[in-house]
């Protein structure tokens, strides 16, 4: 059962991608049991369905509950979650992003943060191994079963394969590519050609060393259990580059780091892009509180736009999106004049612009910035529950036939009908 169900989450990583994890991910139990009940709330008087065979359908209703999820992520990025503390994120800001990009991780209600500058003498970069170019004919080695370890840090990897007498070195090298990359321990493999000869390329996606080490991982097989020969023939140990660790100056005292992005005081996170010019280091600071508005402001109503062309992206896939269109329609509309006032438009297609002049002039001229966006706040509350209810049950919005309504003061509860293509494929609170 293990097995099927890895090749269906497999499957579904492969067509979908990888989700972007936050900390609005995670969940207490009690929330958790509170999404629980509100998926049996929801379903117990739902009509029975025949199962929905249309897999375009299947994929839209996936598709819309992660769209959903990604809204409530951005909207609780700015304080969604807190209607105290909506709108009140602070944002970090850098002098050169190009050379040091920041953001801010802080307590939002700190009212003192300290600037820091930073100049970048060196980036942290990974380790990169060569192999040997060889032309992309028949292979040298003998025919059999053939395996190599791969150390990388406290743990050690066998890697096993075996060559036919028919094959060619080209052959060979790109089922090492594959059989590298799919193990998915860290490293990541390709083929370098030049001309008619192919060569291994294997980097590590960590950078940095640790205190006595060279390298981050090593690869032999003068321990293996099966045949030995295989490194040496396609130069597997080969070291092109070695790893280094970032070097800067932090208000001019020195310092490393494994990583190019590493957290300062627990308030900044920075990624080093690039060096920096000779004597030209990057402030990092705290934005004004009007520029962290208007970025907030723009944060939401950019989320907004991204999840109605979402939306409308599954037009035609079996997925009521018409539906959908006028239930946010239905909100917009009612902040509509509210929204206006803040330099907020509702477009003839549903999105939102804004009006950055209007946007600052009432930001500059407000005495309360809290009392004076409350209209944005409720309008973000109203996309958060929106963005719940299509998490709970994106079926509802996918076309289905009803088999029987459920007899009223007598149905039975069950909570996962509402989930059964999407709802088992996450694993986060619903």
């Amino acid at each position: 059962m293990s097995a099927v169900s890895n090749t269906i989450f497999n499957n579904y990583l492969s067509a979908f991608g990888a989700p972007k994890i936050s900390k609005y991910d995670t969940h207490k139990k009690s929330e958790l049991r509170s999404t629980y009940n509100s998926i049996v709330k929801a379903n117990k008087d739902a009509p029975w369905y025949l199962p929905v065979k249309d897999q375009e359908a299947k994929i839209g209703a996936i598709g819309l509950k992660e769209s959903a999820r990604n809204l409530r992520t951005s909207l609780a990025e700015v304080g969604g979650l807190d209607e105290e503390g909506a709108f009140n994120k602070k944002h970090a800001s850098s002098t050169d992003p190009d050379t040091v990009s920041v953001d801010f991780i802080g307590d939002d209600n700190t009212e003192s943060v300290p600037s820091f500058e930073i100049e970048v003498k060196q980036l942290a970069s990974p380790q990169e191994n060569i192999g040997n170019y060889l032309a992309d004919d028949q292979v040298s080695l003998p025919e059999d079963n053939y395996s190599f370890d791969v150390n990388i840090g406290e743990m050690n990897y066998e890697f096993q394969f075996h060559i036919s007498g028919d094959e060619t070195n080209r052959s060979i090298q790109e089922r090492l590519v594959r059989l590298v990359n799919n193990a998915g321990i860290g490293l990541n493999a390709s083929l370098e050609t030049e001309g008619d000869a192919s060569a291994i390329r294997i980097s590590s996606d960590s950078s940095g060393v640790s205190s006595g080490k060279e390298t981050i991982f090593s690869i032999s097989d003068d321990r293996t259990s099966k045949a030995s020969g295989s490194v040496e023939y396609f130069g597997l140990d080969k070291v092109n580059s070695y790893p280094t660790n970032a070097v800067f100056e932090l208000n001019g005292e020195e310092r490393s780091a494994s990583s190019n992005h590493f957290t300062i005081g627990k308030m900044y996170e920075v990624t080093l892009n690039e060096l920096s010019p000779e004597g030209s280091p990057t402030t990092i600071s705290i934005k004004a509180d009007i520029e962290s508005v208007e970025e907030n402001v723009g944060h939401v109503i950019g989320s907004f736009n991204e999840f109605l062309k979402a939306v409308n992206s599954y037009t035609g896939q079996g997925i009521k999106t018409k539906l959908l269109d006028n239930e946010l329609s239905g909100i917009t509309g009612a902040y509509k004049e509210a929204l206006g006032d803040l330099g907020i438009n509702v477009e003839s297609n549903g999105s939102l612009s804004i009006d950055p002049e209007k946007l600052r002039e009432v930001a500059e001229g407000s005495e309360d910035i809290g009392k004076t966006f409350s209209t944005l706040k409720d309008f973000s509350n109203s996309m958060m529950k929106k963005s719940s209810q299509v998490s709970l049950d994106p079926m509802q919005y996918v076309n289905r036939k009803v088999v029987a309504y459920k007899n009223p003061g007598h149905n039975l509860s069950s909570p996962y009908t509402s989930s059964i293509y999407s709802g088992m494929m996450f694993n986060y609170s619903c």
